[in-house]
């Protein structure tokens, strides 16, 4: 029971055996609500029968005091079963999904997108959080109340009476069963047409300047609209259908008291019941019905809140990335034995690519487009696993490494930098954990950050606002490579890493790596020539293959893809207007 309710609706151990005791607890609670009709009830028959005593007096006094006592209680007991602990797992959940998300491989987030992963944390979670504490508790205590009264209304009084007031519960309810699958299906396009206008607004607030520059706003405005039109139209569509079944459910739950009025009048009439037991039931349904229309409400709920659940189970069950914690390598060479690579897709990256990035070298990858260069330093770093073939560090294979544990060995700059909304200090910072303001400023000074930091209104603790847009795009990747310096780490990644500096930044850097990567293992990605000039090894990349690799000296030596390219740059660099 407990494991089908954490997949169910992804909750913890701990939150699977809360929801179990808050369910306990609204049955305990409905039953003690009922009590006092219980007490009403034996109190009018004494009084038909004239047996109300002295004696009995007390009994009904000391009944209905411990009655209000056991609801006050239960009620205690229920709000902390079920609203407390829902909240604190609420927390464990977001937290879960958070780190979850942080061991996942790279490749499960290129089948994702920041919207709908946004949705997944804070959208799903608080529809979870509404439905644990208030629809899935109520929705069993509810059902399981009514059927113990239903028992022992069977055993006790007539039960043909019973039959009459109950039958319709089952049929209400079997009626939302069957609207279940059309429900789901209504909920996840609707779920679609939300993803599309979150990704449409997104896109919108990134690429407003570009929108404005081309007089796209307009026509972009216009389509944005229809999708926001859409939601509101499958929205009105999902709770029509809704509606229909839940109101026809409700329809068929109102019958239940004309069956009860007519069975009990005739069974009256014939003398087979005594008025009291007649009443009793008439007021039994009459406060019965209006209680389980908000629970068949609460059944339609919790059916369109399982998609939310399938969504959160399918994060929370993804198989992740594990090795062990405790690295083994000698020394720190890069090597790709026959790699082979494909994504989820199966399109085909990689093929049988096998070179050594050695430690003390600069390695440099280049080619066309496309070629698979940037996916190399992906699978080097362990963002993606492999298909095929073996990646080592220093020998061991980086597959049976924890991917946290191996990327302490490793800086990386990308080429797409992201930078947060805090000082230039701070983000610089975050290469190193818990590093000194001069080490920071040290590592600054080698990445040439030096000259726009000191013309910053506050220097190092100037904001640099959200991912850095108050910096030019090379001052930004300036303050990536800082980040780089400061780790310090035995390995180092470059992707483009001076792609967006002018020639006098980019000389710069490379003296400032020339200083770095002694006795390190430099892979550098690069499609300038001048910026791999004093490369030990050029790996040259296509079409996902290994088509020359050597020294610069030997590539240089015939007519290679290497010396290609390099003479049609130096061919466009004389290029004037």
């Amino acid at each position: 029971m407990r494991e089908k309710l954490q997949h169910k609706y992804a909750l913890s151990r701990q939150g699977a055996s809360d929801m179990i005791k808050a369910c306990i607890c609204v049955t305990i609670t409905n039953i003690a609500l009922m009590m006092p009709a219980g007490i009403l009830y034996m109190l009018i028959k004494d009084l038909l029968d004239n047996t109300l005593t002295k004696e009995r007096i007390p009994f009904y006094v000391i009944s209905s005091i411990a009655v209000l006592l056991l609801i006050a209680l239960t009620n205690f007991i229920q709000y902390n079963a079920t609203f407390l602990t829902t909240y604190r797992e609420s927390g464990v959940r977001r937290t879960t999904i958070a780190e979850k998300l942080r061991k996942l491989p790279l490749s499960y987030f290129g089948k994702k997108n920041i919207a709908d992963l946004t949705t997944n944390i804070m959208g799903d979670c608080a529809m979870i959080e509404t439905a644990s504490s208030h629809w899935i508790p109520e929705l069993i205590g509810a059902l399981t109340s009514v059927t113990l009264v239903g028992i022992s209304l069977f055993f006790f009084f007539d039960w043909r009476m019973v039959l009459a007031s109950f039958w319709v519960i089952p049929v209400a309810f079997l009626i939302v069963v069957t609207c279940s699958g059309a429900e789901k299906r209504a909920v996840r396009k609707n779920q679609a047409v939300k993803l599309a206008m979150s990704d449409g607004i997104q896109e919108c607030l990134e690429s407003i300047r570009d929108l404005r520059a081309n007089n796209a706003q307009d026509r972009y405005m216009e389509e944005l609209d229809g999708k926001i039109k859409k939601v509101e139209k499958f929205a009105f569509f999902t709770e029509l259908k809704m509606a229909i079944y839940v109101n026809s459910a409700a329809i068929i739950l109102k019958l239940g008291i004309g069956t009860t009025a007519v069975v009990g009048g005739i069974l009256f009439a014939n003398g087979e019941i005594d008025l009291l037991t007649f009443f009793m039931f008439l007021m039994l349904v009459s406060r019965l019905y209006d209680p389980m229309e908000i629970t068949l409400q609460n059944f339609a709920a919790i059916i369109a809140t399982g998609i939310q659940c399938e969504r959160l189970d399918e994060v929370l069950s993804h198989k992740i990335q594990t090795g062990s914690e405790e690295l083994k390598n000698k020394g720190y060479d890069i090597e790709f034995d026959h790699v082979g690579f494909q994504y989820a897709d199966d399109t085909e990256v990689l093929k049988d690519v096998s070179f050594t990035a050695k430690q003390g070298e600069v390695t440099a990858l280049i080619g066309p487009s496309g070629g698979g260069k940037t996916t190399i330093s992906r699978l080097a770093a362990r963002f993606w696993d492999i298909n095929n073939g073996r990646i080592t560090l220093g020998g061991e294979d980086i597959s049976k490494i924890d991917p946290e544990t191996l990327l302490t060995n490793y800086s990386i700059v990308f080429q797409e930098v992201t930078l947060f909304n805090n000082s230039v200090m701070e983000n610089i910072r975050i290469g190193k954990k818990g590093a000194t303001d001069e080490e920071v400023m040290e590592a600054a000074r080698l990445a040439n950050c030096d000259e726009f930091v000191n013309l910053l209104p506050e220097g190092y603790d100037t904001n640099i606002g959200e991912n850095g847009s108050e910096l030019s795009g090379g001052e930004r990747q300036r303050i990536s490579i800082a980040r780089a310096f400061l780790k310090d780490a035995p390995v180092i990644l470059l992707d483009e890493a001076t792609a967006s500096l002018d020639a006098e930044n980019e000389t710069a850097i490379q003296q400032a790596l020339s200083r770095l990567i002694k006795d390190k293992t430099v892979l550098i990605i690069a499609h300038r020539m001048r910026t791999i000039a004093n490369a030990d090894y050029i790996v040259v990349l296509k079409d996902g293959v290994v088509a020359e690799q050597g020294t610069p000296d030997f590539l240089s030596g015939y007519d290679s893809i290497y010396s290609r390219m390099t003479k049609q740059q130096q061919i466009s660099q004389s290029w004037r207007m």
